[in-house]
């Protein structure tokens, strides 16, 4: 994943300690009802489309922007279907992150699935019964936004 510019001036000062940063997440499906997916580069991962909003960018259109900038395809975002906070994460580099992300159901309504940046190994279009092999994390984004069922969040805890 490129590291956007203003993440860049704040490592410049905070360097590797843990940032605290949204996301989000794109479940496309098309016509057809396949989800598209890309293999990341930086891990050789297959993952639904996702990133890393703008300072003042609104989730939604992050999330469809992503998918084009990524893949090519236009989509539109429906619905809010997850709002989960991230493990921690270490990068090669030594940057620690921890990313709280939402994650929407979008429709595809034009362009061609490509490779379209230097993020992705391949992108395509997957049967949802015969995707390739995936976290659950990724896999439990899909079946949310296959759901009807209400935004999931971590419920809370009576401590």
């Amino acid at each position: 994943m490129a590291t956007p510019d203003f993440i860049r001036t704040i490592r410049a000062s905070a360097g590797h300690q843990l940032l605290w940063l949204p996301g989000v997440s794109a479940v496309v499906f098309d016509d057809e009802g396949r989800v598209l997916l890309g293999q990341r580069a930086d891990n050789g991962k297959w993952t639904v489309i996702n990133g890393i909003p703008e300072p003042g960018e609104q989730p939604a259109v992050c999330a469809v922007r992503e998918v084009y900038e990524e893949t090519g395809v236009r989509c539109v975002a429906e619905r809010v279907v997850l709002v989960r906070s991230g493990n921690e994460v270490t990068y090669p580099n030594g940057d620690t992150c921890q990313f709280m992300d939402i994650t929407f159901r979008c429709r595809a309504v034009g362009g061609e699935a490509r490779v379209n940046d230097d993020e992705s190994l391949q992108v395509g279009w997957y049967d949802v019964d015969a995707l390739p092999a995936m976290d659950e994390r990724q896999l439990f984004r899909i079946k949310q936004a296959l759901s009807d069922e209400p935004t999931w969040f971590e419920p809370m805890t009576s401590d």
